[in-house]
């Protein structure tokens, strides 16, 4: 892999990494609001928002260590096939986060659901561990170019 494209990818990983910690740590700051999409059908709600904050934290640490990176990839998509019931109940029931700021259309509530495969592909991308390789070297023979004058 080229150099940019390395440093690109590291870049890319830490990205994807920050985000989970970041709405990780939105789960316990501001615990109502993941509270309020929650299905009605599910026990302990607030519960379920700090356990999925818990895993989303992990998660994006893990990326970030090399060892951990392949583990926490699948942790963290194995995590957003269980939070997708709760996009699913949001998209079925125009349930909104209660943010006045955030679009209130069902259309955004559509694309949220549909973004969450396009999630998952970075956190697959991110959870991969490219290796830099050096060109190959060319043996001293090959930069003798007087074999290609003419007589």
């Amino acid at each position: 892999m080229l150099p940019a494209l390395y440093y690109a990818h590291a870049a890319f990983r830490v990205f994807v990494a920050v985000s989970f910690i970041v709405i990780g740590v939105l789960h316990f700051t501001h615990g109502a609001l993941f509270e309020a999409i929650m299905p009605p059908y599910l026990p302990a709600p607030m519960f379920l928002v700090y356990l999925s904050g818990v895993f989303e934290i992990a998660g994006g640490v893990g990326l970030l260590i090399p060892r951990l990176r392949w583990q926490a990839g699948i942790g963290l998509l194995l995590l957003l096939v269980a939070v997708f019931p709760a996009n699913w109940h949001m998209y079925a029931n125009n349930v909104y986060l209660p943010v006045e700021w955030l679009d209130q259309n069902p259309d955004s509530l559509y694309w949220r659901l549909w973004f969450q495969p396009v999630i998952a592909i970075q956190v697959i991308i991110a959870m991969q561990s490219p290796t830099m390789r050096r060109p190959p070297v060319m043996d001293r023979d090959d930069d003798d170019l007087s074999h290609d004058l003419l007589p």
